[in-house]
């Protein structure tokens, strides 16, 4: 899988991506909405290793697929997004991103999350993607409806081990409503 927009490169990761990619993520502010935090390289290492594993399971399987975004002219490394399971809402399949904050508000999160949309309908098949961003974070919200998801309803009622997307807006694109975007 490769996929180039007018600026970007979007690829699965390879090993020689961990130290750019380690890096980006040892800005705290970057998990300000996010059930993560900036992990020991040790840890990060650990996750990295899933990361490039997780690519052997197939379309068909649960899925969770996280891939590299780079600029297209320079190389850099500038973030990551991705399509998968969300445990919380087993069987659908959930997109996410993250940016690095010295390239927020150029388009780069819109232009990376188009082409995965594009993706994630006419090449592994889905039906149906998800997204999900706390309320407060409105540059997500609005990528998001930017993006052509449709606003459902406020997440409520998860148990303790998913309490962290409680109160989250519930958004939903599917893939007829996508294609008449497309027209």
């Amino acid at each position: 899988m490769r996929i180039e927009t007018s600026r970007l490169v979007i690829r699965p990761y390879i090993e020689k991506d961990l130290l750019e990619s380690f890096e980006l993520t040892q800005n705290k502010q970057l998990f300000k909405y996010m059930d993560m935090e900036v992990m020991s390289f040790e840890e990060y290492r650990g996750l990295f290793k899933w990361l490039i594993n997780s690519y052997e399971t197939g379309f068909e399987g649960d899925f969770k697929y996280s891939f590299a975004i780079f600029l297209k002219e320079t190389g850099k490394f500038i973030g990551w997004c991705g399509v998968g399971i969300l445990d919380c809402f087993y069987p659908e399949k959930e997109i996410y991103y993250l940016i690095g904050q010295d390239y927020w508000g150029h388009g780069y999160a819109t232009e990376a999350m188009t082409a995965l949309i594009h993706y994630c309908f006419n090449t592994i098949g889905l039906q149906k993607i998800i997204a999900l961003a706390k309320p407060e974070n409105m540059a997500s919200n609005r990528v998001i409806q930017k993006l052509g998801f449709k606003f459902q309803y406020f997440v409520s009622g998860l148990p303790e081990e998913f309490d962290f997307y409680n109160g989250e807006p519930y958004y939903s694109l599917t893939k007829e409503e996508y294609l008449k975007i497309k027209k």
